[in-house]
């Protein structure tokens, strides 16, 4: 057996999630059966992450076990190829040793949040971008998110559904800034790192740090919430549309 190590780019608007769901279309499913269709054999892909329905990622990464010889490159071919349409694609596919694990040897992983701020309607990044009209004050998001840094319980931060076995994580960083969107208007753009994540824990710190940035919450409102270690104190869960899965580290 041969154990690789793929890197996935994916649009997770069709999807119900990463993993596989018995109540809806998945990229693990969809990966699988296109290594099915090139191998004959059937496989379990392992990841870094767990995107939720409707997150994008950059550069997920995962791995599984097959028995034929096959050569990388051409297993990355044939995989795109079986793939097409979908929106998804192997952007690198490597050899790795028979006990590297996608998500046990993973070290970090990060994310970028993307809010797109006009009034215009989206067109081009519909799906792909959050929305929100009222001027944002980034410089007070990035402010209020400077309280969040570090070992926290996240229990305010995290889905009832969440299966992990304690709220407490370490945010190693959270930098909101403005940019010029080359697609019209601006984005709001909100990166974070952490060696992992609550369930939902990206999207409720950055819908309340829009709430700060609309002017509804004042920016020492954020420790408040954190403080509270309660999820009835949240004040907003950001849409699933602007997230994207970044990158998963390894050390070498």
């Amino acid at each position: 057996m041969t154990r690789f190590q793929l890197i996935l780019e994916y649009d997770g608007g069709p999807y119900m999630g990463l993993q596989r769901q018995a109540h809806g279309p998945s990229v693990q499913q969809a990966v699988e059966e296109a290594v099915f269709a090139t191998t004959g054999e059937t496989v379990t892909m392992i990841s870094a992450g767990r995107t939720d329905a409707g997150v994008h990622a950059l550069a997920m990464s995962s791995h599984f076990d097959i028995a034929r010889d096959i050569a990388p490159f051409r297993l990355m071919g044939a995989l795109n190829a079986h793939l097409r349409p979908a929106p998804i694609a192997v952007k690198e596919c490597r050899v790795v040793p028979d006990d590297w694990h996608a998500r046990f040897a993973c070290t970090g992983r990060s994310y970028l949040y993307r809010i797109v701020n006009r009034r215009a309607p989206l067109t081009l990044e519909r799906g792909r971008a959050w929305q929100v009209v009222q001027p944002l004050d980034a410089e007070a998001m990035h402010r209020a998110a400077q309280a969040l840094i570090g070992t926290h319980d996240f229990t305010t931060f995290r889905s009832v559904q969440c299966q992990a076995q304690s709220p407490l994580k370490t945010l190693d960083r959270l930098e909101v800034r403005r940019a010029k969107n080359p697609l019209g208007g601006e984005h709001v753009l909100i990166e974070t790192a952490a060696r992992s994540f609550l369930h939902h824990q990206v999207r409720s710190m950055v819908g309340c740090l829009t709430l700060v940035g609309m002017g509804r919450w004042d920016e020492e409102r954020i420790a408040e919430v954190l403080a509270a270690r309660d999820r009835q104190a949240l004040g907003l869960n950001a849409p699933p549309d602007g997230l994207y899965f970044v990158a998963a580290t390894y050390q070498e």
